[in-house]
């Protein structure tokens, strides 16, 4: 992530206004479909794309998703680790074989 040193304040609507040189930089004009997501502690605004696809377990959009099964199955690592979890639980995974997953976690 990029610093811009610019700091906005939130008006009494909560909108928070993007300042023109940065608009242009970026290639946003009046009408351009913005998404607004959160990670962690962080609120993300972005340039609407469909062609990201959310996570099918925590409905996350990113770039940095994992695409399985050519494509059709989408999850963000947090998922990746989660159903890791609870495959080892479900299917009693020797507590060996359950270690060397973990460590590729």
């Amino acid at each position: 992530m990029k610093a811009t040193g610019i700091v906005r304040k939130i008006d009494q609507l909560g909108r928070i206004v993007i300042p023109k040189e940065l608009r242009n930089v970026m290639g946003l004009e009046i009408g351009t479909p913005m998404e607004i997501y959160v990670e962690e502690e962080r609120i993300i605004v972005q340039k609407y794309e469909p062609s990201i696809k959310a996570c099918m377990v925590t409905g996350e959009s990113s770039h940095e998703h994992l695409l399985l099964a050519d494509g059709n199955i989408v999850i963000s690592k947090r998922a990746a680790t989660q159903l890791l979890e609870e495959l080892q639980k479900q299917m009693g995974a020797p507590e060996q074989e359950e270690k060397e997953v973990v460590a590729l976690s």
